[in-house]
């Protein structure tokens, strides 16, 4: 630190050293380092004065008008950032004001302040930065802090990532519910694809009425520039995007079209099983759930063996499992044209085989055909795997704190999980 120091012995382990502020940094203002021992004694700090003092104007910390003169003073000591386990108080005085404008006496306002009286706003971002990454009540414990001053600075500091950020304006869009607690609660996450960053948390349940509350967030200017949204094959998305943003594409997400194919495979699975009666023949299939589900490129060497073992031994599961490999080429086509054709040999392919649970899913992509084929056009082909991957990271969030109870805390948590963290100031 800057300016000389004396050092004031108070016990045993404490100690307190006093620096003059640095010209330029905090007018009237000392530091004081209390370094800790065993435990952390407090006490009380006299406060000088800069001789430049007097030249700074006086803001009104309520209007924000300027004055040249000021009420009165009183001593204030905030926390500041840490030097190690050292904890570092600034100890000033805090001016008041006769404000014409507000017929009062009000506190000035100090830009380097946090909206808590109690510490710096560098402190509190430094608070918040350690929050991105660690839970409340790890921060708490390791800077000494109450969990609720902890809490409160978080939100402070993601607050001031969102007014950072630009306005979103999006042209690509998705869309996604996820369930917040127990008993079907659910919320909706719209996200900007291009950006990669999530714009809007909120509604009350997923239900066309909610979504069409995020397009009212967005008004209709910038609605009217959305030209594709990513969703799944939900109605109610669809008929909210389509009313509010009848110029946007619709294209159905490829994981959650999947979702519902490895649905259908694990039912012949079961089917399978409960068919068998033979227990040698329900050995190879037991357990196996899994190795059928996955694509084969991902199965170690152990698992394609039991793979080869179990389609060898069930001709059923092994036409099923075919076609769901097969199925995953339908995205890599850019023609429309040929899409459909490919997928009227898969269908074929389903006759005479005694699948139900594939019948089924060929009649819900046929249903849903023109937001599949959607993806087929070039400025189409977006990344879809963002929006799964938000959900895996919220699910991190929530498990790290064990569940949010605090929903406008989750909201903020959401949509700052892949903004940048502030610069230090």
């Amino acid at each position: 630190m800057r300016g000389g120091g004396t050092g004031l012995k108070f016990g045993d382990g404490f100690t307190t050293h006093d620096f003059r502020a640095a010209p330029g940094r905090v007018p009237g203002a000392r530091v004081h380092a209390m370094s800790h021992g065993h435990r952390c004694r407090k006490r009380s700090v006299c406060t000088g004065r800069h001789p430049d003092a007097t030249d700074k104007k006086t803001i009104c910390g309520t209007c924000g008008t300027p004055h040249r003169t000021w009420y009165d003073r009183r001593p204030r000591r905030v926390r500041d950032l840490p030097c190690g386990d050292v904890r570092i108080y600034l100890a000033f005085d805090l001016r008041r004001v006769a404000c014409r404008r507000c017929g009062g006496v009000k506190q000035e306002r100090l830009e380097w302040l946090s909206a808590n009286p109690h510490d710096t706003k560098r402190f509190a971002w430094y608070v918040g930065k350690q929050c991105r990454g660690a839970s409340v009540q790890e921060v708490a414990a390791d800077l000494r802090l109450d969990w609720h001053a902890v809490k409160e600075m978080d939100t402070l500091y993601m607050r001031e990532q969102l007014a950072v950020a630009d306005e979103p304006r999006p042209a690509v869009i998705g869309m996604d519910e996820i369930s917040i607690r127990k008993g079907h609660v659910y919320r909706l996450i719209v996200s900007d694809l291009e950006l990669g960053r999530p714009i809007w948390f909120g509604g009350v349940d997923r239900s066309e009425a909610s979504t069409a509350m995020f397009f009212d967030a967005l008004g209709p200017e910038r609605s009217q520039g959305i030209r594709l949204a990513v969703m799944d094959m939900w109605k109610a998305f669809r008929n909210a995007t389509t009313t509010h943003a009848p110029q946007a594409a619709i294209l159905y997400d490829k994981f959650h079209v999947l979702r519902q194919l490895n649905a259908a495979m694990d039912q012949v699975r079961k089917a399978e099983y409960k068919r068998l009666t033979n227990r040698a023949d329900r050995t190879y299939i037991k357990g196996q759930k899994y190795v059928l589900l996955s694509h084969r490129a991902n199965l170690s060497s152990t698992k394609r063996q039991a793979l080869k073992t179990l389609l060898a031994a069930n001709k059923r599961l092994n036409t099923a499992y075919v076609l769901k490999e097969q199925f995953a080429q339908l995205w890599e086509y850019r023609s429309a044209a040929w899409a459909r054709k490919f997928f009227e040999r898969w269908r074929a392919a389903l006759r005479w085989q005694r699948l139900k649970p594939f019948e089924k899913f060929a009649a819900l992509i046929e249903r849903h055909w023109d937001g599949i084929a959607a993806y087929c056009q070039p400025q189409n082909k977006v990344a879809l795997g963002f929006v799964e991957g938000l959900n895996n990271k919220i699910r991190v969030i929530q498990r790290r704190c064990y569940g949010l109870r605090d929903e406008e805390y989750l909201r903020l948590k959401i949509l700052t999980s892949t903004l940048p963290p502030l610069p230090r100031t």
